[in-house]
């Protein structure tokens, strides 16, 4: 993975949800991107490249739909005990963005990653590549929903690194798409019969590069290129896809090059757990 980057999970096996903390190391700059028509997210509007911070401490994804960003709130305390976020006034503010999924339907509706969960995924976080495939975020995830419940089959989060010399990429990704692997579609298309806000694809993409807020956006951008070389369709009124890029440590790198291997790692992170 990426230095100073920690990742844990908590994973509810049987209610088929679950959440993923990643946190990053200080001074970690990020921004990010959504598309597609059914977003659940915490704190996106402040990683547009004219706000004012500039720096991210966490991110977590989650499943829940938007009862899952109450996970962040778990990150948030976790931080504030160490110290963490950004400076004001009166105390340091955590800046946690959150991204949830859709597993609802999966397992037990009424389960849902809050504020302790999101606190034990910090607790487990630790160094190095994290463990993939039905767990955190991914726990109830699916794929292929837009052709009717016969086609839907597991997914799950996805984890993988690109490098090109001292230059290191790596994307994680929680697989929930109303669509499938691109080479799976048919050659007659038909007709969609998800419903919206039932799918989504949410991820990080992490770099030792140093990079600006807005080339942090650009990586973003580059990832979700990534997601379109995997999977179709993407970015639908079925999706809320959303993607951070976080700049997390000092090495010189040209911008596009980083983006280039954005789009390669999200592909890859796809593509482990199809």
């Amino acid at each position: 993975m990426i230095a100073g980057v920690s990742v844990g999970h908590w994973t509810d096996s049987g209610a088929l949800t679950g959440c993923t903390a990643i946190l990053l190391p200080e001074g970690s700059t990020a921004s990010g991107e959504v598309r597609g028509g059914a977003p659940a997210t915490r704190e996106f509007e402040l990683l547009a490249p004219h706000r004012t911070v500039e720096h991210v401490d966490a991110v977590v994804l989650a499943g829940g739909s938007a009862y899952g960003l109450a996970a962040c709130d778990g990150a948030v305390r976790w931080l504030e005990e160490r110290g963490r976020g950004f400076p004001t006034p009166a105390v340091k503010v955590p800046i946690v963005v959150g991204m949830a999924l859709f597993d609802l339907a999966e397992g037990d509706a009424s389960v849902r990653p809050g504020a302790d969960e999101g606190y034990a995924a910090c607790e487990a976080a630790t160094p190095g590549t994290p463990p993939a495939g039905r767990v955190g975020a991914g726990t109830g995830a699916t794929v292929g929903k837009w052709r009717g419940p016969e086609h839907v089959r597991p997914a799950g989060l996805g984890v993988a690194t690109q490098e090109a010399g001292v230059v290191r990429v790596a994307a994680i990704v929680a697989v929930n798409a109303a669509g499938d692997l691109c080479e799976r579609a048919p050659a007659d298309l038909p007709q969609p019969v998800t419903r919206p806000l039932e799918s989504t694809n949410v991820g990080a993409i992490l770099t030792n590069a140093r990079l600006t807020k807005l080339h942090c956006l650009l990586v973003a951008q580059s990832g979700h290129d990534g997601l379109a070389r995997a999977l179709e369709p993407v970015h639908s009124a079925f999706d809320g896809d959303a993607l951070v890029a976080a700049s997390c440590g000092d090495e010189n790198a040209e911008p596009e090059h980083v983006r280039m291997l954005a789009a390669r790692a999200v592909e890859a992170a796809v593509r482990s757990v199809l």
